[in-house]
C-alpha cells in the first residue's frame, strides 16, 4: 500500500527525479509551477500541474497560501516540499494531525533544528559530534562581526543561519572582507530565505567536504518500536567554485574504514538527537590529518544523491517515500555495500573563464545528452527549447558515470562530456573536463581550494600540446574539405558533370590563435591524409557534417569533436578536448589576399562598467557627477539569488 497522489512542490531536476519513481511505484503526480516554467519538463512529466504565480520563487515556488490551495483542490495525499517553506508549512497546515497529508520527509522538530546553522551546531555539540571552533550565536551588526571574528583569529567564514547552495556565505580574512562579508551575506540570506541572521566560524584552511548520506528510521508515530538508522557511506564534495559544488564522487579517495564508521556512526548520532526519519546528508569538514568537524544536516534529497545511488544500489526517493508511509527500513547496516565508484559533474550555464562560472541565460537551441554511452546517467529537467532565466539556478543539468573502479569511471566521464551537445548558452563543460583529468585530481590530492590552486590567474581553457595542436589542426582541415566536397555534389551527382575536379589535394592556411600554419591535405578514399609542421596525419570518419557529434580517428586515437560554428568567410568554433577553439580556415590564394582586408578596431571600454553576468541591479552606490576611484563599488547585480557587488576599472567621475 502506498500514496496515491503526490504534490511535488519543486522544479527542476529534483521534481523530474521524483516523478520518474512515483511512475515507477504507481503513484499519480502533481507538479506546481511560475508562469515562466509552464513548458518546463517537470510539468510535461506530472499526471497534473498548476500555476501558483509569476517568476520570483517568492511568489511562486515559496508561496505557501498557492500551495496548500492547490494540495486541497488535487486532493494530494503527501507533498514533497521545498526545504525553504517545509516548517511553516507544516506547522500552519498541520499536515499529519487535521488535514491527512504526510509530508515526504522529517517532521517539523528535525526541519527546523537541522535547517538553522546555529541550532543545528549546538545540538551537535550536545550529540558529541565534532563541531568547527567559532560563535555560536546570531551576530548583530557589521561592528559585531569584526569583533568576533578578531576574537576567533582570521580567516573566518560568514553564513546565513537558513542558508545552503553557498548562498549567504563568505570567506574573510581581515576586517574590511568582515564588514563586506556581513553586508552581501546578510542582503543573500534575505533574499534566498527570508532570514538574514547570520553566524561566524573559523574557517578551515584547505579543507575537504565530505558528506555521509544517512538514511534514519524513527517513525514519528511508532518510534518506540522503530528507530532504525543506516549511513550510506560517504561522498567527496572538494571541487567547489563559491562554496557551491562543482564535482563529486563516491566513495570518497581520503577516507579509510576507520574514519569512514567514526563519520558514519557521528552522523547517526546526530540524527538520532533530533529523531530524524527520512534521508538526509551530515556534511564534514576534514583536514590533512583526517580530523573532521560538523558543518551542516541538510534534511532534504541533496542534488548529489544519484552518485550514492550507484554505489549502494538503493533508490533513495522511494525510501524516503516509504519511510513517510511508515514502512520499517528494508536494509541492515551491514546490508549497505560499497560498490564500484561513481562520478557527478553539475553542468551549469555558466561561462566558466568568468571567475570559474558566471550565470548564462537564454534557449537551448540544441540539446543532446550522453546517454547512448554505458553506465552514464543524466538528471535534468530541460530539454532543446528550453530557456535558461535568470529567476532561477543555472543548472543545466547532473552527469554521472558510473565504473567498477575509480579510473574507469573518470573515463566514462571524460567520454560523456565529450558527447554532450549544449547550444545556445555558455556552459562549464570545459571546466569539468579540465578538472577530471587533471593529474592532481586523478590521484586525488584534491581540496576545497583546487580550483584557485590549480587555475591561480582564472581558467584560461585547455592548453593544447604540439601532438593535440596538430590533431586538432589535421581535424579541422578535414572537416573543411570534406564540406567543400559535399557543396560540390547534389543528391549524390556532382552538380555540373562537365566540369573539370579540382583534384585531389588541398593547399590551406588555417589561423589558430596568434599562430598561422600551412596545411596540406590529400584525399583517400573516406581518409584524408594531412601534413602539419613536416608531419603526416591519416585522419578518418564517416564525415556525416549533418551530426552535431563529429567521431574522428586521427592515427588509430578516437576523438570527438564538435563544430558550433562557420561563416563564409573561413571562421568555425569546434570543440576539442572540451574546448572551444575559434579556427580560420583559407585557401593559400585567399589567405594571401586577407591581408588586404581592413581589420575592425577593437572598442574602448576602459571607461565603461558593463555587467559581465545577466541580473538585476539592487543597488546603485554612485549618481552622476561623483568622482570614483579604482576598486570603488558602483553597483550591485543580483543574478541566481546571488550578489555580486561591480567595481570601477579606473579613477574618474560618473
Amino acid at each position: 500500500q502506498t500514496f496515491e497522489k503526490l504534490l511535488i512542490a519543486n522544479r527542476g531536476e529534483i521534481a523530474c527525479r521524483v516523478i520518474k519513481t512515483c511512475k515507477k511505484m504507481g503513484i499519480k503526480t502533481v507538479a506546481i509551477y511560475s508562469d515562466v516554467d509552464a513548458n518546463a519538463v517537470h510539468v510535461k512529466m506530472a499526471d497534473e500541474a498548476v500555476c501558483v504565480g509569476p517568476a520570483p520563487t517568492s511568489k511562486s515556488y515559496l508561496n505557501m497560501d498557492a500551495i496548500m490551495e492547490v494540495i486541497k483542490e488535487t486532493r494530494a495525499q503527501a507533498v514533497s516540499l521545498n526545504e525553504s517553506i517545509c516548517c511553516s508549512f507544516m506547522s500552519s497546515l498541520s499536515l499529519q494531525a487535521s488535514e491527512g497529508v504526510t509530508f515526504i520527509g522529517p517532521d517539523t522538530h528535525a526541519i527546523q533544528a537541522m535547517g538553522d546553522k546555529i541550532e543545528s551546531k549546538l545540538l551537535a555539540k550536545n550529540a558529541k559530534v565534532n563541531t568547527i571552533p567559532g560563535f555560536d550565536g546570531v551576530v548583530k551588526d557589521a561592528d559585531e562581526a569584526v569583533r568576533i571574528a578578531r576574537e576567533i583569529g582570521y580567516p573566518v567564514m560568514i553564513k546565513a543561519s537558513a542558508g545552503g547552495g553557498g548562498k549567504g556565505m563568505r570567506i574573510a580574512w581581515d576586517d574590511e572582507e568582515t564588514r563586506e562579508g556581513f553586508r552581501f551575506s546578510s542582503q543573500e540570506a534575505a533574499s534566498s530565505f527570508g532570514d538574514d541572521r547570520l553566524l561566524i566560524e573559523k574557517f578551515i584552511d584547505n579543507p575537504r567536504h565530505i558528506e555521509i548520506q544517512v538514511c534514519i528510521i524513527i517513525i514519528i508515530v511508532l518510534a518506540d518500536k522503530h528507530g532504525n538508522a543506516l549511513w550510506l557511506n560517504e561522498r567527496e564534495c572538494s571541487i567547489q567554485r563559491r562554496n557551491q559544488k562543482v564535482v563529486e564522487e563516491a566513495p570518497s579517495t581520503f577516507l579509510d574504514p576507520e574514519t569512514r564508521r567514526a563519520m558514519g556512526e557521528q552522523a547517526v548520532a546526530l540524527a538520532k538527537a533530533v529523531k530524524y526519519s527520512s534521508a538526509g546528508t551530515v556534511e564534514f569538514l576534514v583536514d590533512s590529518s583526517k580530523n573532521f568537524y560538523f558543518l551542516e544536516m541538510n534534511t532534504r534529497l541533496q542534488v548529489e544523491h544519484p552518485i550514492t545511488e550507484c554505489i549502494t544500489g538503493l533508490d533513495l526517493v522511494q525510501e524516503m517515500i516509504r519511510v513517510a508511509k511508515g514502512y520499517p527500513l528494508r536494509h541492515k547496516q551491514a546490508d549497505i555495500p560499497i560498490k564500484g565508484w561513481a562520478v557527478e559533474c553539475r553542468v551549469y550555464a555558466e561561462d566558466p573563464y568568468k571567475s570559474f562560472g558566471l550565470p548564462s541565460i537564454g534557449r537551448l537551441s540544441q540539446y543532446q545528452e550522453p546517454l547512448h554511452l554505458p553506465s552514464v546517467r543524466v538528471d535534468s529537467g530541460i530539454q532543446q527549447g528550453s530557456d535558461i532565466s535568470i529567476y532561477y539556478d543555472p543548472m543545466i543539468s547532473k552527469l554521472i558515470t558510473y565504473g567498477s573502479n575509480r579510473g574507469e569511471a573518470l573515463k566514462r566521464m571524460e567520454e560523456a562530456l565529450d558527447n554532450y551537445v549544449i547550444r545556445g548558452v555558455a556552459h562549464n563543460i570545459s571546466l569539468l573536463r579540465e578538472v577530471i583529468v587533471h593529474p592532481r585530481f586523478v590521484r586525488g590530492d584534491i581540496s576545497t581550494k583546487f580550483l584557485p590552486e590549480v587555475y591561480p590567474d582564472g581558467f584560461k581553457g585547455h592548453e593544447l600540446t604540439d601532438l593535440e595542436r596538430r590533431e586538432l589542426l589535421a581535424s579541422a582541415a578535414s572537416l573543411y574539405v570534406a564540406e567543400q566536397l559535399r557543396s560540390q555534389r547534389f543528391l549524390g551527382t556532382q552538380r555540373i558533370p562537365i566540369a573539370k575536379s579540382k583534384g585531389s589535394s588541398w593547399e590551406l592556411s588555417v589561423r589558430l590563435g596568434d599562430g598561422v600554419y600551412p596545411v596540406a591535405v590529400s584525399k583517400d578514399g573516406s581518409s584524408f591524409s594531412v601534413e602539419v609542421d613536416g608531419m603526416k596525419l591519416n585522419v578518418t570518419s564517416e564525415w556525416n557534417l549533418a551530426s552535431p557529434l563529429l567521431s574522428v580517428t586521427i592515427d588509430g586515437a578516437q576523438r570527438t569533436l564538435q563544430r558550433l560554428s562557420r561563416t563564409a568567410s573561413g571562421d568555425t568554433s569546434i570543440q576539442f578536448l572540451g574546448t572551444v577553439y575559434k579556427i580560420q580556415i583559407l585557401t593559400k590564394v585567399a589567405a594571401e589576399l586577407s591581408k588586404y582586408m581592413p581589420e575592425k578596431a577593437a572598442e574602448d571600454t576602459s571607461s565603461i562598467l558593463r555587467s559581465p553576468m545577466p541580473g538585476a541591479v539592487v543597488a546603485v552606490s554612485v549618481k552622476p557627477g561623483d568622482m570614483v576611484s579604482e576598486g570603488q563599488e558602483i553597483c550591485v547585480i543580483e543574478a541566481m539569488k546571488m550578489q555580486n557587488s561591480m567595481i570601477a576599472a579606473k579613477t574618474g567621475k560618473v
